[in-house]
């Protein structure tokens, strides 16, 4: 941003900076990539600063600084398809000993580090920058949903405007908004799970899943990792298109696929990424260093591990501030 040179600018500043987070959590929902929110809040912030002179007040700064992101993003998503997970694309599940098909031209749905949205659990930001409305299987659903529908949804639902505000700031009706938000809470609900119907373990049964997951995966334990995952698991990788289902069917892909050859050629550093259990995995090479492999996001429930997805995106490894490589010390 240009350098600080008025008190106008000290006092967008200091008003502004602090919403930051909650509008990159808006952004990455509408468009489905860390990279890509974080430009589009860059754009938001520069925006609304040369025009900071004719803000007037007649709304909140936060209404008016997620009227100015809203339609960034829209205009970033003009002619853009949706980010997908290997899921998304129709297909039928995958075998095991299918060949693996790499789509590294597909923009494929990111996943976003709980750091950059939410300083502590005392964010003022945290009611819109909370799990469930940046969990992984809602972003994607979201993706499904043409751009403002989408934008609908989100002001609505997410950020409880009125939708006479919405209507105001997409140019439409109010009847146009109710009925766009009635479409999109429709096809919302075939794609996506709803909340009642996510059960989490309790904190101590995620953690003895998570050390049971760590260890089975550093041991390259397939039985083990065959008892991690419920019966209908899926397991899907972009940007490789496949995607598979069942434990036995997860646990042969990793025996027979992961260049991992037995224990100790993988590790796993704990992170979290759209609310959930995740991992930076590492794999070891020749020199005895662990590099980056991938990045799995975990969905839990009480009877096991439900869905992963895993992120081959290296560029990830640095946006979640996880180590460039690992040695033996760390």
């Amino acid at each position: 941003m240009t350098t600080v040179d008025s008190e106008d600018d000290q006092d967008f500043l200091a008003r502004a900076e602090p919403m930051r987070r909650e509008m990159l959590a808006h952004c990455y929902r509408m468009l489905g990539s860390v990279h890509d929110a974080e430009d589009m809040v860059q754009e938001t912030y520069l925006r609304a600063w040369k025009a900071f002179d004719r803000f007037e007040g007649r709304s909140s700064l936060r209404t008016w600084l997620y009227q100015i992101a809203t339609r960034t993003c829209l205009t970033a998503l003009e002619g853009r398809g949706k980010r997908p997970l290997p899921t998304g694309l129709g297909g039928p599940r995958t075998g095991p000993d299918d060949p693996l098909v790499d789509r590294p031209e597909v923009p494929w749905l990111e996943p976003i580090p709980d750091a950059v949205l939410t300083a502590s659990p005392n964010d003022p930001a945290s009611i819109v920058t909370s799990r469930e409305s940046i969990r992984l299987a809602l972003v994607a659903a979201l993706q499904f949903l043409p751009p403002r529908q989408r934008a609908v949804l989100l002001l609505r639902d997410v950020l409880a405007w009125k939708a006479a505000e919405v209507a105001e700031l997409l140019d439409t009706t109010t009847a146009a908004v109710n009925s766009s938000l009635q479409r999109a809470r429709a096809q919302l609900d075939e794609v996506s799970p709803s909340e009642d119907a996510v059960v989490e373990p309790t904190t101590a049964e995620q953690r003895a899943l998570l050390d049971r997951y760590v260890k089975a995966f550093e041991a390259k334990d397939i039985p083990a990792i065959v008892d991690l995952f419920t019966s209908d698991a899926v397991w899907e990788m972009p940007p490789f298109v496949g995607w598979y289902q069942g434990g036995a069917d997860i646990a042969r892909l990793i025996d027979t696929r992961c260049p991992a050859e037995g224990p100790g050629d993988m590790r796993l550093v704990p992170t979290v990424a759209n609310g959930q259990p995740a991992f930076g995995l590492y794999l070891r090479g020749e020199d005895g260093v662990h590099r980056p492999f991938n990045l799995p996001v975990l969905t839990l429930s009480p009877e096991g591990v439900t869905h992963v997805a895993c992120f081959f995106d290296l560029r990830l490894f640095e946006v979640f501030g996880l180590p460039a490589f690992l040695t033996d010390e760390d």
